[in-house]
């Protein structure tokens, strides 16, 4: 009969545990009306309790810290930091003691060891310290691979690991979308939700942009001439909150100017978000590089440059509209100027613009007459390519307060 020889015990001892700041001590309040029997007992109680808020001993809140009870949670973006610890239980001296921390995630193995020097010796009743910190980049599972070799006094080389597994979950759930305006500006709007158990302070959320725009934040008034954030003097987000952040990008000069570089898809750039939770703990995240689709023009691009607000009934008033090629070929353009029910074009239509080269653009001031009060439509530009015999109509191009003239409008 096989008899399996008895598992050797080791010299040394390997212990991890994880470095974590102390939480707020949690009261459950009993209480009780003056009127039932224990009378004024349990709220006496609660008020001679030292771990209770001085006045608000019912609210749950404490003064004392307590320390973690469990492994607890470890969210993308936190800073993992564990104590290890290998003490030497045997009674002879132990040499050359390597000690090595690696973590392991899905896609890749880093190693974390302070020093990767072996410890010459090390005497009974003695230990080996070590720190590790690494920024959580990864959600799922984690494992800590901890080895430990050394040689004892007779020379015999021995080897033993352990491991330590620990899920690493997702924070913040943040969705954004673009809105395009009538200019080449973007607007960016990101939502982001707090999904975990307990509140976090924002300490800051920002647009990284790309080379290719320039970034103002939409997130602030100003108030008695201060800059005051939209959300008020606390930036606490409660779980499950969702606060949303706006801004606008405008594409830089060197870049609008070549309209064949801001078509299609463009990388608009990143956010970068930084909040702390409990006592002060650290977390931050940056999203991957966010992208956009640009909307398409067609061959031509017709846009307004100015247009007033509110018109008088009757009276011309005056608009500046630009036309940009945003094809790759060379056009002839003639504009044709089509009256509507209301919106009446003052000027000669078939005016020939002549040509118009690649990504190049044209600024023409135009006049109008209404005839009839209320918001009404301007329409009726017609754009003729000579070239291709190919016309691009302009139709809802804006709209204008048609007023009385004998109302006062003021400015």
């Amino acid at each position: 009969m096989e008899v399996n020889p008895p598992k050797q015990e080791h010299l040394l001892a390997l212990k991890v545990m994880r470095l974590t700041k102390p939480t707020l001590f949690t009261n459950i309040p009993v209480t009780c009306e003056e009127k039932d029997l224990p009378g004024d007992l349990f709220n006496q109680l609660m008020r001679d309790d030292p771990s209770t808020v001085n006045g608000a001993e019912i609210l749950m809140l404490g003064e004392m810290l307590t320390l973690p009870q469990n492994f607890g949670n470890i969210f993308l973006g936190e800073t993992f930091s564990s104590y290890i610890s290998v003490h030497n239980d045997s009674n002879q001296v132990v040499k050359d003691i390597l000690v090595k921390a690696d973590l392991q995630t899905s896609s890749q193995r880093l190693n974390l060891s302070a020093s990767n020097a072996a410890v010459a010796e090390l005497k009974p009743d003695c230990c080996i310290d070590d720190v590790i910190h690494h920024e959580v980049k990864e959600i799922g599972t984690h494992i800590l691979v901890c080895a430990v070799s050394y040689t004892t006094q007779g020379g015999e080389k021995m080897y033993f690991r352990k491991f330590f597994k620990f899920q690493v979950l997702k924070p913040l759930d943040v969705k954004t979308k673009f809105y395009n305006a009538e200019t080449d500006e973007v607007f960016l709007e990101a939502q982001i939700q707090n999904i975990t158990t307990s509140p976090m302070f924002m300490e800051k959320v920002s647009l990284e942009p790309s080379i290719m725009y320039t970034v103002a934040e939409l997130n602030s008034v100003s108030q008695a001439g201060e800059c005051v954030t939209t959300f008020g003097s606390r930036a606490y987000l409660q779980p499950m909150d969702t606060r949303q952040y706006l801004y606008c990008l405008k594409p830089k000069k060197e870049f609008a100017e070549k309209a064949g570089i801001i078509k299609g898809v463009t990388v608009i750039g990143k956010l970068d978000i930084v909040w702390k939770t409990n006592l002060g703990e650290r977390g931050r995240l940056q999203t991957s590089q966010l992208q956009r689709m640009a909307p398409g023009y067609g061959d031509v691009r017709l846009s307004l440059e100015a247009i007033p607000d509110t018109v008088n009934l009757e009276e011309p008033f005056h608009i500046t509209c630009k036309i940009t090629n945003c094809s790759e070929r060379t056009m002839d353009l003639v504009l044709e100027m089509c009256n509507t029910n209301s919106i009446h074009w003052c000027g000669i239509s078939g005016r020939q613009l002549g040509k118009l080269h690649p990504s190049s653009s044209l600024c023409l001031a135009l006049t109008l007459l209404s005839s009839v009060q209320g918001l009404q439509s301007v329409s009726g530009l017609r754009l003729t390519d000579t070239f291709l015999k190919r016309t691009y109509e302009y139709d809802d191009i804006a709209q204008v307060c048609v007023v009385s003239s004998a109302v006062k409008v003021e400015s």
